[in-house]
């Protein structure tokens, strides 16, 4: 995939085997103080002051969500909402060819900016335009079960 100009990769690698360690770990404590306002201590290595820090439940979530993707040993990108997709990152994201892409810009399924001859897609845009798309994915397969159930 196309890493975004702002993107930083954890290393340029895959976590290691201790870093998927670390998240998994750290992943079980979220999940378990997760709730009502997680409050969680950092303690620094190097014998700072220890800091309290409160979750909120949407960002403890997030959190443990990036955590499972580490811990499984999957690299991560983030992709801010506002941020301006070129055609092959905004390809890549969805899984399709960049031909295609461009097919669904022209015909007006995703909107986009022009920047000089280049193409450029909101975030926001893309991930709405996938969301909608996996919704009709979703309802047409249960359409298909439904239909299969039928004819048993």
């Amino acid at each position: 995939m196309t890493m975004p100009a702002f993107a930083e990769e954890i290393g340029a690698r895959l976590p290691s085997a201790d870093e998927r360690t670390i998240a998994n770990q750290l992943r079980q404590v979220l999940a378990a103080s997760a709730g009502n306002g997680a409050r969680v201590t950092i303690v620094p290595e190097r014998g700072a002051a220890p800091a309290d820090v409160i979750l909120t439940p949407s960002l403890s979530s997030l959190l443990m969500e990036l955590l499972r993707h580490i811990g499984k040993g999957d690299a991560v990108t983030l992709v801010p909402i506002s941020q301006q997709l070129t055609t092959q990152q905004a390809a890549d994201i969805l899984n399709v060819s960049r031909p295609y892409l461009i097919s669904l810009l022209e015909q007006g399924a995703i909107p986009f900016d022009l920047v000089g001859r280049h193409r450029r897609i909101r975030a926001e845009d893309l991930f709405a335009y996938k969301q909608n798309r996996d919704a009709r994915r979703g309802q047409a397969l249960a359409d298909l079960a439904a239909d299969d159930a039928a004819l048993l």
